[in-house]
């Protein structure tokens, strides 16, 4: 008789389940139920009960963030990456501008998600729409250097070259205990660093909750978060409805500093442990006073 395996043994599936990515169905992972029973205590209320993002420094690494906006508020700091032809990347201070909205509208989810953080803006796209591999590059190794505690990455390269500065930039920000949120590309290409073990991947659902999120047992996208028609802000101070999985991170992103906000000496591992052990798919089993105890979140 066959044995259906374990859902990290199973065969890889072309495409990772998550809308909009490559247009596939917006069930997200509801039906399939993970069980943990590493750390049966810990659930959403040990991880965020009372946590807002106070003392959790955040950096939106993407086209800027616009301060003052009524979805952001106050931005903490902010750089720029300037490339000029010849010449080595630099990063620059600016004033917190966005000339695109797609920073500033993942910096307002994090904002309704953790409003106790400190938000910082790193932008790396030239335009606000695009940019280059070497601006993308520079712009991280900056951030890492400033120790944030979260870097959100709404934003991917697919040139091949460079995949392995950015391995070693990823790996470097793990053991500085940075933890980077990297949006899962939106088209059926390779792509960096999302796909990277040492960052915490993300794509969408089309479930309306924005604390309501999926573990992927099939890696490498690990999370499944909202992404469809979010309400962000927008240019000039209003509020749109965007679709993407650039708007599925920066919800990890604000859940993961409220986690942090409540229990600072997590380092990316556990923090990463944490999210898993409170996704609304996995059910926690564990042994309480000589009985089998299971608990879905």
């Amino acid at each position: 008789m066959a044995v259906n395996p374990v859902p990290w043994r199973r065969e890889r599936p072309r495409h990772f389940s998550g809308v909009p990515a490559w247009s596939m169905p917006a069930t997200g992972y509801r039906e399939e139920h993970i069980p943990a029973s590493l750390f049966g205590s810990v659930d959403r209320a040990w991880a965020m009960d009372g946590g807002d993002g106070t003392g959790v420094r955040v950096c939106v690494l993407d086209s800027g963030v616009a301060a003052g906006h009524p979805l952001v508020g106050p931005v903490d700091r902010a750089w720029q990456v300037r490339t000029e032809p010849g010449r080595v990347p630099r990063v620059l201070e600016c004033a917190p501008a966005d000339t695109a909205g797609h920073g500033t509208a993942c910096a307002g989810i994090i904002r309704e998600l953790a409003p106790g953080a400190a938000i910082s803006s790193l932008r790396v796209l030239e335009d606000g729409r695009s940019g280059s591999a070497a601006a993308l590059i520079a712009g991280l190794a900056f951030a890492i250097e400033q120790d944030f505690d979260i870097i959100n990455m709404s934003l991917s390269t697919a040139r091949l070259e460079f995949r392995g500065r950015l391995a070693e930039l990823c790996d470097r920000a793990y053991f500085r205990r940075t933890t980077l949120v990297v949006a899962a590309h939106n088209l059926p290409i390779e792509s960096f660093p999302w796909n990277f073990a040492s960052v915490i991947s993300v794509a969408s659902h089309a479930e309306p909750d924005p604390l309501r999120y999926y573990y992927n047992a099939a890696p490498p996208v690990e999370f499944c978060a909202r992404g469809v028609r979010v309400p962000v802000a927008s240019p000039g101070g209003g509020v749109t409805r965007n679709t993407g999985n650039s708007f599925a991170a920066p919800h990890i992103t604000g859940i993961a500093a409220r986690v942090l906000s409540r229990h600072p000496w997590l380092t990316p591992f556990q923090l990463k442990s944490v999210l898993l052990h409170c996704a609304d798919n996995v059910t926690i089993e564990g042994d309480e006073g000589g009985f089998l105890v299971t608990r879905t979140t």
